[in-house]
């Protein structure tokens, strides 16, 4: 048999490759159009169910937010959301945290919102083993239950609609302090903190602090108030969030 030449078969050799690397160009698929498109619909969904914590609500719902009830584990505090006259959520944006304190926060709390949707009412029962948490977050509930009970009865004696508008998150030393505003007719009716700080002499500081800063925010109209001796980190944090929902508002 005769041999082939060593040049021929490198000959052979490259051309074999040349054409396997051409078949697999032409099988490569092409990019998917409709897949990019869904990935960036996925993204865009996913941004857009991200908020700051307590953000507006969707459209056409209410919310109304009780006041703070001092416990003796730390302060309590309700959020109702309504659609068409009925509540249809309950949160807590205040509840005492830190040692025990959040384990019967966490299991309480969810038994309670869902109390508050069922009933409708401030009338639900205590959840065993966390019975301040519980009173507080009743008290909180009535305060918000008045609140929607009074925008109802303006709203049919054909007053100004009341809007409210959340100011962003200020991140102070001691915790964070959020404050949301209501107005009507442009201007401030209720002001309110949603989040400031807790643990320790802080929650004193805050339960002192904010009803003061509430206060001033309502007479003042505008972020320029007192900073509260002895809660100067709260009272910035809260001038802050004040101005941004003021910001937001467009006043």
């Amino acid at each position: 048999m005769r041999k082939s030449h060593p040049i021929r078969r490198v000959v052979l050799a490259t051309a074999a490759t040349v054409s396997g690397v051409v078949l697999l160009l032409s099988l490569k698929p092409a990019s998917d159009p409709g897949g990019a498109s869904a990935a960036g619909a996925a993204q865009q969904g996913a941004a857009a169910q991200e908020s700051p914590q307590g953000g507006a609500a969707a459209a056409g719902d209410s919310t109304f937010t009780g006041e703070v009830a001092q416990t003796q584990y730390g302060p309590v505090q309700v959020r109702l959301t309504v659609t068409g006259g009925k509540i249809t959520k309950a949160e807590a944006v205040q509840a005492p945290t830190g040692g025990t304190s959040t384990e019967k926060t966490a299991l309480a709390v969810p038994k309670l919102n869902q109390e508050a949707v069922a009933q409708g009412t401030a009338d639900i029962d205590t959840v065993t083993g966390a019975t301040y948490t519980s009173t507080g977050y009743q008290q909180s509930l009535q305060s918000a239950l008045d609140k929607m009970k009074t925008a109802g009865a303006a709203e049919g004696s054909g007053a100004a609609q009341a809007r409210t508008v959340t100011g962003a998150v200020a991140q102070t030393q001691y915790g964070p302090v959020q404050v949301r505003i209501t107005l009507t007719g442009g201007k401030i009716t209720e002001a309110e903190a949603v989040q400031a700080p807790t643990g320790g002499t802080s929650t004193e500081k805050t339960a002192l602090a904010v009803p003061k800063l509430n206060q001033e925010a309502v007479a003042q109209g505008t972020a320029d108030i007192d900073t509260v001796t002895g809660a100067t980190y709260t009272s910035t944090g809260y001038q802050q969030s004040l101005q941004s929902a003021l910001d937001q508002a467009g006043g």
